[in-house]
């Protein structure tokens, strides 16, 4: 099977940044969280689809 270099990258990436957080989820995810009201970028959440009742 042919290794991609970009899957590499992002695996390796995911790695230092679980490691940095002690491979806490929760860690990771507040500091994803911190990054994120950081950015310039526009962030979207999406609203929950309402059910269809019959």
């Amino acid at each position: 099977m042919l290794r991609d270099p970009i899957v590499d990258e992002v695996r390796r990436v995911r790695e230092d940044e679980a490691g940095r957080h002690g491979f806490d989820v929760r860690a990771i995810l507040a500091a994803a969280r911190r990054r994120q009201r950081r950015s310039k970028h526009k962030v979207v959440s999406l609203v929950p689809k309402k059910k269809l009742t019959a």
